[in-house]
């Protein structure tokens, strides 16, 4: 059952499980698969508030499904040249797991400390201009921004090979 992810259910009814917050790195999040199509993607979770457009001198040409939840932001991600299947996620969940783990909230050092235990290589850390900070594991197509030294969204998607080419999940 999508309570969270669903727009017209309440979300406080009953606490959302933890496979549907799960991140499962080059795969989606709970339910959601990358490569899902705009339809399947629609009836599990429903019409999303908002539907951005890339902009025309936007490199790849994509829209993103915008969903308000009641304390968070779900943000699909469709590119034209992947047939506008899903192809990145981004949350600010504070339900959302990695490895299992609750993460959201957590510091840079405990995030890399969660990452190396699952053999993930070494970082790049970023300080963007406004003073976030951005830890990337460009092989797991993974970056997480941290405000104030706590994790505030994630944002990941599909598997890309050295040939440049979408590595879809088995479905």
């Amino acid at each position: 059952m999508l309570t969270t992810l669903h727009p017209n259910r309440m979300s406080t009814t009953q606490p959302s499980s933890i496979e549907e917050n799960e991140i499962i790195l080059g795969t989606g999040m709970g339910p959601l698969r990358f490569g899902a199509t705009m339809d399947e993607v629609r009836t599990l979770v429903g019409e999303p508030e908002e539907i951005e457009e890339s902009d025309d001198d936007d490199d790849f040409e994509h829209q993103a499904w915008n969903y308000h939840e009641e304390d968070y932001l779900l943000s699909l991600y469709f590119d034209r040249e992947d047939d506008f299947r899903l192809s990145c996620i981004e949350t600010d969940n504070p339900n959302m797991r990695l490895f299992g783990e609750a993460i959201y909230g957590l510091s840079v050092d405990q995030v890399k400390a969660i990452m190396a235990r699952h053999n993930q290589p070494t970082p790049e850390l970023e300080t963007m201009e406004e003073g976030a900070v951005r830890l990337s594991y460009e092989k797991s197509m993974i970056d997480l921004y941290f405000e104030e030294g706590e994790l505030q969204f994630v944002n990941f998607g599909v598997f890309i090979n050295d040939d440049m080419e979408v590595q879809w999940p088995k479905q």
